[in-house]
């Protein structure tokens, strides 16, 4: 999901560096001059719909619950690192790329135009 991302928005013209250790979370995909980081989320890692879904993990719930948990705590605490430092944050799920690429990459865009 995220390759097919960095594919759309190289395609249309967007230079971008990914995974930028130098940022707090890694960001997948950064675009420095703009100020824009850009994250690829994972259902099931990072809690989709958690109040309505930790339900369907039946087996070792004991590991699996508090550790996704503690990746939504994680990235919240990252969204907010990040808005503090003046970065705008972009998140999109695996399945709104994979539903609407065309969406997430014009969202990218205007974020990096700054018409958003």
């Amino acid at each position: 999901m995220e390759l097919r991302l960095r594919r759309a928005l190289w395609a249309a013209g967007l230079r971008y560096r990914k995974h930028y250790a130098k940022l707090p979370g890694r960001p997948d995909i950064v675009f420095v001059s703009a100020g824009v980081v850009v994250f690829c989320d994972s259902e099931f890692w990072h809690g989709y719909d958690w109040e309505n879904r930790q339900g369907d993990i039946k087996s070792n719930r004991d590991f699996w619950v508090p550790k996704i948990e503690r990746n939504i705590a994680r990235d919240l605490d990252v969204n907010r690192t990040l808005g503090e430092a003046g970065w705008r944050v972009l998140r999109f799920w695996g399945n709104e790329i994979t539903n609407d690429l065309d969406g997430c990459v014009g969202k990218v865009i205007n974020a990096v135009k700054g018409l958003d």
